[in-house]
């Protein structure tokens, strides 16, 4: 063995050891091969340590007792210095003892620990504080924003001139300017300025802009038949600009308000048209967002209409929505509500016969929107903490409640003239921090569609239809299509789609990039699922199972796009076998 110099700067390469071993302090470092070292280490760990007696002084804020409580450290405890700095400066949380001051305007505190004695195995701590004076916000200035419109950022900054200084608003504001997905939130920054002699403080923010606009333009094969898509995603649209001179830049933004613009064909036989507009400050003062669709999509067997061998399914509707930020419990709820208007126009159109029991006629649907949700992720597309909570209520009016008419007995085209329904969904995702970027979600969705009148039964139409990659494509019957990976499309449900389903997603991510041009991150996932029939049908513990990795990628143009392979461990709805190895694609889907 050739002896190496224990002044020598070792790198081990993956063919290195390194063995401890007690009690005594030493090492020995020799090498085994041209390319291979040893190394031995002899530590002395010594006692273990705990706290004894912690007290305060300085402090006239808070109490010692209030200290005490906030510090959560007790006589006894295990002496550990890293868990001693988070309870007094660094807690993730914002639980800190430091966090409780500056939140309150002291800008100019400072604390610091010292060991004042040790006895045997315990040590005595004093806890020494500077509280000084509660600073007031001066100037809010920001940085970078080169398209966005200064209102739209000063509107979302928490922070105000002439309030005390709070580090909780700073850490609201950066995680509110990300969340509207106009700058790269990698890059948002903050740069306070004190004064001490004053007693105030500017803050600086300062943020990259990056790209918001997205095009879907897009080939696929559907129905035997070529698909086209194009659509437009304006996010940060501004429609005061759009007739003012110089607005165009190439396009109005700037004001933060969202066009979406979407057209998809294949020719004669199919054809959709779909606009959205949203303000999501309506009045300017509070964020109360105003939200209005329209839609209008027709499926065909391609013959002119007034042919007697002409099949053909039509869906119209718009919809007005109005959301609010709440107060209670806490600021992260919103609470938005809104009508829909749709009409159902069937024309001979067989294919929906087994689902409606009827091939002419027209059906309509007037239905109430109600959606509490609280969000509080911390990025809007590589989420690392945080969770999304949404509760949906839509309901018509009973109709079949209301008169006399014996629907046990109505023909279907009389019977489904007016639709009604009830449907409720929860959607859940929580976001967990491993180590570094790694990510752990974890979800769980469920949705039920109810019915007022047994004679009535469940509508034909909201039902949900349960597999595959999610993608509506070109399917015009009213029904929600629900993504569960390692199985076909709709190959979860009954023919006829289900009134009940349940879904349990988990799923760990890691960024391969967070560039604001390419975001780029890999996941492995574990899900299951189901769809019933009837609720009557429903088991909570029926679930199919599925596991397999994926990709995704978001540019700011294209939005979402990945790719997923997964397994099914068990058999579609009616079969015998597994499902097995399914690939699917994600275009255009975002959270």
């Amino acid at each position: 063995m050739r002896p190496i110099s224990p002044l020598t700067r070792i790198r081990p390469n993956r063919s290195s050891s390194v063995r401890f071993t007690a009690p005594e302090i030493s090492d020995t470092v020799y090498s085994v091969s041209p390319e291979a070292i040893n190394i031995e280490i002899t530590i002395e760990e010594g006692h273990k340590y705990y706290f004894r007696n912690i007290t305060f002084l300085g402090n006239e804020k808070y109490t010692d007792k209030e200290l005490h409580r906030m510090l959560n450290i007790k006589k006894g405890d295990v002496y550990d210095r890293q868990l001693l700095d988070s309870r007094l400066l660094m807690s993730m949380e914002g639980t800190d003892i430091s966090s409780f001051y500056m939140n309150d305007g002291y800008l100019f505190f400072d604390i610091r620990p010292v060991e004042v004695y040790a006895i045997n195995d315990s040590i005595d701590l004093e806890i020494r504080i500077r509280e000084g004076n509660q600073a007031r916000i001066n100037n809010i200035t920001v940085t970078g924003n080169s398209r966005t419109n200064d209102h739209v950022i000063m509107r979302t900054i928490r922070t105000r001139p002439g309030q005390l200084f709070s580090r909780a608003d700073i850490t609201r504001t950066i995680r509110e300017l990300a969340q509207l997905g106009y700058f790269d939130p990698e890059q948002i920054g903050v740069n306070p300025v004190p004064d001490p002699e004053t007693g105030m403080v500017d803050i600086e923010y300062t943020v990259v802009e990056k790209s918001t606009s997205q095009i879907e333009l897009q080939g696929g094969w559907g129905g035997n038949r070529v698909v086209g898509t194009f659509g437009v995603v304006f996010d940060n649209f501004s429609a005061r600009n759009i007739l003012k001179k110089g607005g165009w830049r190439p396009l109005p933004q700037g004001d933060g308000q969202r066009l979406q613009l979407r057209a998809q064909t294949n020719g004669r036989f199919f054809q959709s048209y779909n606009a959205s507009f949203t303000e999501p400050w309506l009045g300017g003062k509070k964020p109360n967002s105003l939200t209005v669709t329209g839609y209008h999509s027709i499926q065909s067997n391609g013959l002119p209409k007034g042919s007697t061998s002409r099949q053909a399914i039509m869906i119209s509707g718009i919809s007005v929505g109005l959301g609010y930020r709440l107060k209670w419990p806490d600021d992260y709820f919103t609470l938005s509500h809104g009508i829909n208007l749709q009409f159902y126009e069937l024309d001979n159109y067989s294919s929906t016969a087994a689902v409606f029991g009827y091939t002419n006629g027209t059906s309509r649907a007037f239905s109430y929107r109600f959606i509490l949700g609280r969000n509080s992720v911390d990025n809007p597309i590589y989420p690392r903490s945080g969770s999304n909570f949404t509760w949906t209520l839509q309901l018509t009016p009973p109709y079949s409640l209301m008169n006399n008419l014996d629907y046990a007995t109505l023909p279907p085209r009389i019977k489904y003239e007016y639709i009604e329904y009830h449907k409720w969904k929860f959607d859940a995702a929580w976001f967990t921090r491993i180590v570094g970027d790694l990510v752990l979600k974890a979800s769980a969705n469920f949705g039920f569609l109810g019915k007022y009148n047994d004679a009535y039964g469940y509508a034909p139409f909201e039902r949900f239809y349960v597999g595959g990659d999610g993608l509506q494509g070109f399917v015009l019957d009213g029904r929600e299509v629900i993504a569960q990976r390692g199985y076909p499309n709709a190959s979860l449900s009954p023919p006829t789609g289900a009134v009940t389903y349940e879904k349990v997603t988990f799923e760990l991510r890691y960024p391969l990039t967070l560039n604001p041009n390419s975001t780029i991150y890999g996941l492995a996932f574990l899900e299951m699922g189901n769809s019933w029939g009837t609720f009557q049908d429903f088991d909570p513990f029926d679930l199919k199972r599925g596991v397999g990795g994926g990709v995704r990628i978001f540019m700011p143009m294209f939005g979402m796009l990945g790719v997923d392979f997964g397994y099914g461990f068990d058999p579609v709805f009616g079969g015998i076998v597994p499902s097995g190895w399914q690939t699917h694609f994600i275009l255009g889907q975002q959270f």
